[in-house]
């Protein structure tokens, strides 16, 4: 099942994948980028990509145009593409949008979540209470709320999310793996609520509960400066 963002189901996809070569590349590329093999700052070299992939150049430079479309990398003149850096203030605007956006999405889609996605839903939740991993949590947690967005029809506002999502995945690790799993109670007790509001179809309260939970992890980053140091 393709998610939002062009993950799939069962922990990604590799260059021998299905789809063209560029599409193949992307899929590599945005992998090793979410899972923070490629870091904020590192650049990409598209003779290297080439070469690991036994590719030409042309399939790598527009796999890149197309991570630069979903906000996972940016591309240079003269110099090539690297994964953004961000500071703590970005990271805070990127936020409060996240804040505005999601909430918005949500409720465009939650008349249109099947009864499979629903089911789906809680089976993600179940699978993120009983881990410890912090790669495992992140990569759930992603599938979680891109899931219960995959009702919105409308494409703008989905593409915006992933982007958005995608620009501060590196920052949810470093908090994830600075804040242990000891709070890790209140993002399943978040997570419950919202999910209990899809099930009862109730767009007010998915749009209250998903506001406070992105507005929380806002706060507390910005209590953790150490997650921008060393950026670049």
């Amino acid at each position: 099942m393709t998610r939002p963002g062009g993950e799939t189901r069962g922990g990604g996809v590799t260059a021998a994948g299905p789809g063209t070569t560029s599409e193949r590349i992307a899929c590599y590329l945005r992998r090793e980028i979410l899972d923070g093999t490629i870091g904020p700052g590192q650049r990409i070299r598209q003779e290297d990509v080439a070469e690991r992939l036994g590719a030409s150049r042309l399939p790598v430079r527009e796999a890149l145009r197309m991570l630069a479309a979903e906000g996972l990398t940016e591309l240079e003149t003269n110099k090539g593409a690297r994964v953004p850096a961000l500071d703590s203030h970005e990271v805070d605007v990127i936020y409060q949008m996240r804040e505005r956006l999601e909430p918005l999405a949500v409720t465009q889609s939650i008349a249109n979540l099947s009864a499979d996605a629903l089911a789906e839903l809680d089976v993600i939740q179940t699978r993120i209470e009983r881990g410890d991993d912090v790669g495992e949590f992140l990569r759930l947690d992603r599938e979680f709320h891109l899931l219960s967005y995959s009702g919105c029809a409308i494409e703008q506002l989905l593409s915006s999310v992933t982007r958005l999502w995608n620009c501060t995945q590196h920052y949810r690790r470093a908090f994830m793996t600075i804040s242990g799993s000891g709070r890790r109670w209140i993002v399943n007790a978040e997570h419950r609520l919202l999910l209990d509001a899809l099930v009862r179809r109730d767009p007010t309260d998915a749009e209250r509960y998903l506001s406070g939970h992105i507005r929380r992890t806002r706060m507390e980053l910005a209590r953790h400066p150490e997650v921008f140091t060393g950026r670049g």
